[in-house]
């Protein structure tokens, strides 16, 4: 082993953070070769322990195993999207391989197994946390082929190792058609309709890439969404939108189509091989869902309950054209600027006109804020911690005199970093000998960043997202488990969503946004009428965006709920995925697009046959927020009964019998519809 690899030994940083100046990619590949060595070693001293298979020398063994390789991967797929390269591609690319098949080598290992197996048949008393360790450790075997023959077994492995790589792709080529693409504007009146604010990023791009007396645009949410919200050009948003839609569906060597296909078929053929009807079956017995009929059956019921008015707030656009003049028809690229316009006259409210009062700086100082008053917990920055980029921050996490984690926050779009929001961490939370290990937590967006006449200043939707990605964070950096396989958001994937989807309920309340929401410039705290705004159009057509959301679940559900000899048949994405959604479209159909071959979440993103759990986690988090409205948003006692019941206990165990902890009862779709304002409307 290379002394001069930092993998090798204990990272000697603060807070034992990566040092990410000191790794060089050479280090990537040796050092999870190494990891398998090291891990292979820790895994054949528990198959060759003679004393018989207990807990403690064969469940707990295994969890212990690998050190060296997670930290090496975990840092080499953090970085690969959040600041990758075409060098960190390639080891990545080479890195998943070898990955997946040292995992069936120890999920397949018969000798292995047996030791597990007859662990998970003695009946021992062991504690919740432990048994629930033991069930998912039985299960991670069984669901992962260890009950098959030989055959079979090379057959799993061959389907692994190639969905690895092919979803693994499936993300790169997303991350390249998003920055291969520009808009590049030469006349000042293509710009109307823009914001200032945009124009000068759009600008400051130019400038930067040689173009001075150009404005380039781009497909990056910061870019795109904006645009397509405001800009007066019509043929302009047309081409912009195509071009969103376009990625990973034009010929070359980006091109998803038959890649998204082989992932599908490979998929359900490792169902049938497991025994299960479809790769959705066999992905919904993990989750609170339980099997494909129950989501359909919760689609469905949404759908039914949001489409008749869904489609009444589209007819109330077109009607909005027509009070305008307009008489083309309403297409995909108008809705977003007509819905906009409307939503301006109707509420009066106008993103440009809040924006002053959510610069960033302030909005990460609200949502600190937000934490401490509901957990007491405080955000140090420290910048001797290190970080992969300039831009990330990195801060102590402390919750009176107890530091709880270290937590890195990474903002601004760059080439290297794939589109969207999220949240990860390069160490899990666990304890050894009773000691708590503290996490190391982040989250990861794309916002505008600042240029030389303008602050970062957010949408309130971007608000939101901060929001959601901290709810996330919180869930990492305040967990409190023994082991680090049930620790934080390693919790079933319909479930994870609650913690991330509540949070963002503060940001209606006043007494939140009083918080942080003052104007850049003038310092005025945000105004009451601004804020009842904010509330009113809340529900602005959120039955259309409900059915949109829907639609995205229902398309992933459909694609993984056919058996192989179903998708054997199937020859064409675009084909299949107009006959999925052609009943729930509300607009025209768009000759060569398709949404599927840019799907990250399901093909690249690990949600497969899960989309759904955003909408079954919004059920929970609705219900769940009702409690803090009832008692106070701030009600110390309330955060604390979340805190304890959900937050700190991970996968611990099953996620209704936290929820009921914490609420008392199983929620309904009820306090949703409520708060999307469908409840009356669907009533009558």
């Amino acid at each position: 082993m290379s002394p001069q690899n930092p993998f090798y030994r204990l990272f000697e940083t603060p807070f034992e953070i990566p040092p990410f100046n000191l790794i060089k990619n050479d280090h990537y590949l040796a050092a999870i070769k190494q990891g398998i060595i090291q891990a292979r070693i820790e895994i054949n001293e528990i198959k060759k322990c003679l004393d018989p298979p207990s807990f403690e020398n064969t469940i707990e063994a295994l969890e212990d195993s690998g050190s060296l390789l997670d930290k090496v991967s975990k840092t080499l797929f953090n970085l690969n999207s959040a600041e990758t390269s075409d060098d960190l591609q390639k080891i990545a690319q080479t890195a998943t391989p070898l990955l997946t098949s040292f995992n069936n080598e120890i999920t397949l290992d018969k000798k292995l197994f047996e030791r597990v197996k007859f662990v998970y048949n003695l009946n021992e008393s062991l504690a919740e946390e432990e048994r629930t360790l033991l069930e998912k450790t039985y299960k991670s075997f069984v669901r992962n082929g260890a009950g098959l023959d030989q055959k079979s077994q090379n057959r799993f492995k061959e389907i692994t190792v190639a969905l690895s790589n092919l979803e693994l792709k499936f993300g790169e080529n997303v991350l390249a058609e998003t920055n291969n693409y520009e808009l590049v504007l030469e006349k000042e009146d293509d710009l109307s309709g823009l914001p200032q604010d945009l124009i000068d990023r759009a600008k400051a791009l130019a400038i930067k890439t040689q173009r001075p007396k150009k404005w380039i645009f781009t497909l990056q949410a910061p870019s795109f969404i904006p645009f397509m919200e405001n800009s007066d050009h019509r043929g302009l948003r047309q081409q912009l939108f195509i071009a969103h839609m376009q990625k990973g569906f034009k010929k070359g060597e980006n091109d998803n189509r038959d890649l998204v296909l082989n992932i599908i078929k490979l998929r359900a053929e490792m169902a049938e091989i497991l025994g299960y009807d479809s790769y959705s079956s066999y992905v919904l017995e993990e989750r609170m869902a339980e099997n494909p009929k129950r989501v359909k059956d919760f689609l469905d019921d949404l759908l039914f309950k949001s489409k008749k008015k869904a489609i009444q707030e589209v007819d109330e656009v077109k009607a909005y054209m027509s009070t305008q003049g307009i008489d083309h028809e309403l297409e995909r690229w108008d809705w977003a600027y007509y819905a906009e316009k409307l939503r301006k006259k109707k509420f009066d409210f106008d993103d440009e006109l809040l924006k002053p009062y959510f610069k960033l700086e302030n909005v990460i100082n609200g949502v600190f804020k937000t934490a401490e008053k509901l957990f007491r917990l405080t955000f140090r920055f420290n910048d001797q911690i290190p970080t992969y980029h300039d831009e990330v921050k990195a801060y102590e996490v402390w919750e009176d005199q107890e530091l709880k984690a270290i937590f890195l926050a990474d903002y601004f779009p760059r080439s290297g970093k794939r589109p969207g929001a999220w949240m990860t961490s390069y160490r899990g939370q666990k304890k050894i000998n009773g000691q708590r290990i503290i996490p190391q937590v982040s989250i990861v967006c794309n916002f505008a960043p600042s240029t030389e006449s303008h602050p970062s200043l957010l949408k309130f939707d971007e608000v939101k997202t901060l929001f959601h990605e901290f709810g996330h964070a919180l869930h990492g950096m305040l967990a409190d488990t023994k082991y680090e396989s049930l620790s934080g958001t390693s919790v079933l994937w319909d479930f994870v969503e609650l913690p991330s989807q509540i949070f963002e309920n503060w940001c209606y309340e006043s007494e939140c946004l009083r918080l942080f929401a003052h104007h850049h410039e003038t310092k005025e705290v945000i105004p009451s009428e601004y804020i009842d705004r904010i509330k009113l159009a809340a529900t602005f057509h959120e039955a259309y965006a409900m059915m949109r959301q829907l639609s995205f679940a229902i398309l992933d559900l459909s694609l993984h709920n056919k058996n192989y000899a179903d998708t054997e048949n199937i020859d064409s994405i675009d084909r299949l995925e107009k006959e999925i959604l052609g009943a729930i479209n509300l607009f025209p159909d768009i000759p060569d697009t398709n949404f599927s071959v840019q799907f990250s979440h399901i093909f690249s993103g690990g949600y497969a046959s899960g989309y759904y759990s955003y909408k079954w986690a919004e059920v929970l988090d609705a219900d769940a927020f009702e409690c803090f409205k009832e008692k106070g948003i701030f009600h110390f006692k309330t955060a604390q009964s979340f805190k304890n019941c959900i937050l700190t206990q991970g996968g611990t165990q099953k996620p209704m019998d936290l929820y009921k902890k914490f609420r008392g009862a199983e929620p309904t779709s009820a306090a949703l519809l409520r708060r999307a304002g469908l409840l009356v409307s669907n009533s009558n």
